[in-house]
């Protein structure tokens, strides 16, 4: 089985259909997904209507339901939640592939905003074609089937099927920098920047970077630790050993896993920091949202501030931080109103108050405030990654597992 993201677009729902006429070549079926993000006040309907159009066709389709949005989010946090609820559904249902409905032009505008936010080669080359849903909810490879068709095709797909879509308002609001992009398109395409040509180019790039990504993961396994706890320990001499490009990829894809980047730094703030490291560093340096620091002869690489404590269910699974996965299960439920967030200096003394030998503990000092932690009125109940329960809690049915929205080594995958 295969999901499908549908938002009901044109885009999404002429992937639909035609992910399904594939699957069902093959004896398959699809389950289409919907995010109703209640940020605008038709959401609901529109998640209807899709559940509509597909049951029409004998397509699955699932709503999922984003709770208690900011009537202000900004699109990055609406994109990351719809991956995390997406992620979650393909998880729960057992499905490894997840289809999005980015095409041509889409990717013609993620070069030209990548270009304005001053990115290197690797953002250059924009969206993958396959990749991993980020976040610690992933549960699916990300596939993008439609990079290289033009939307003009999508549409008359839709028309042949006799299929109608919705028109998201948000799509012609200059706010969003993306539709500001979009408006300048025909301007482009006169002096020869096509939508096809900025795509190809995207395309090119993708490539070098696959070969980049392959030296990077060989780099890095020689080079980088990355602990349970949330951190990544980087040999300097071998970082340094390597040619520049390549050691600056490397640097890139740790500030990624340990800091929970959605994107990587510019690429300017990223050569003045292994600039930084080739002149022997001295000091701490923060980039990306991690501390990186002189280390026992290599450097730590940890998170510079945590994310605000999370409220834990009675049970199932909630994301801490955007790396940790927190699973609550068994019996035995937690106390009304426990937490999960940073360990802390405080947390970090009374848990050390109650066992001393936490002392000689080898995570290091600057990541270890970052450890996470559940709390309840009473204060530290566990701190599983320094092997802590507070007394009489050794049976606490949580589980904290890293899970970081980036592999270190990349994402390499072969679709047959």
């Amino acid at each position: 089985m295969l999901a499908v993201a549908v938002s009901g677009g044109a885009d999404s729902m002429a992937l639909a259909l035609l992910a399904d006429s594939w699957a069902r070549r093959r004896g398959g079926k699809i389950l289409g997904l919907t995010v109703d993000h209640g940020l605008r006040p038709d959401s609901a309907s529109e998640a209807r209507r899709v559940r509509s159009w597909l049951g029409g066709r004998g397509i699955g389709h699932r709503t999922l339901r984003w709770r208690d949005p900011s009537r202000r989010a900004r699109q990055a946090d609406a994109r990351a939640a719809r991956h995390g609820l997406l992620a979650g559904a393909c998880a729960k249902a057992g499905i490894l592939h997840l289809l999005f409905a980015h095409h041509l032009e889409d990717q013609a505008e993620t070069v030209l905003l990548r270009l304005g936010r001053g990115s290197g080669p690797d953002g250059l080359a924009a969206m993958a074609a396959i990749g991993a849903v980020p976040g610690p909810e992933r549960g699916a490879r990300l596939l993008r089937p439609l990079l290289g068709i033009p939307k003009a095709r999508l549409t008359a797909t839709l028309r042949h099927f006799r299929q109608p879509w919705i028109e998201d308002p948000s799509n012609r609001d200059p706010a969003y920098a993306r539709v500001r992009m979009r408006a300048l398109m025909p301007a482009l395409a006169r002096e020869g920047l096509t939508a096809a040509r900025l795509a190809g180019a995207a395309r090119l790039l993708g490539r070098a970077r696959g070969l980049a990504d392959d030296a990077v993961a060989e780099l890095l396994a020689r080079a980088a630790a990355v602990h349970a706890a949330g951190y990544v320990v980087l040999d300097r001499a071998l970082l340094m050993a390597a040619a520049p490009d390549l050691g600056t990829r490397a640097l890139a894809r740790c500030l990624a896993v340990a800091g929970a980047s959605t994107f990587p730094p510019r690429t300017e703030r990223l050569e003045r920091l292994y600039g930084a490291l080739q002149a022997g560093l001295g000091g701490g340096r923060t980039l990306a949202g991690c501390r990186i620091l002189p280390w026992d002869g290599a450097l730590l690489i940890c998170r510079e501030r945590s994310a605000p404590p999370v409220r834990l269910p009675r049970a199932g699974m909630v994301a801490w931080d955007g790396r940790f996965r927190v699973e609550i299960r068994g019996r035995r439920a937690l106390a009304v109103g426990a937490l999960v967030g940073a360990l802390g200096d405080q947390g970090w003394a009374e848990a050390v108050r109650a066992d001393p030998r936490l002392r000689q503990a080898a995570i290091p000092r600057p990541a270890r405030a970052h450890l996470p932690a559940v709390f309840d009125a009473a204060g530290v109940v566990a701190v599983p990654h320094l092997g802590y329960f507070r007394q009489g809690e050794a049976a606490l049915p949580v589980t904290i597992a890293f899970t970081p929205g980036f592999a270190l080594a990349g994402q390499r995958f072969t679709v047959v």
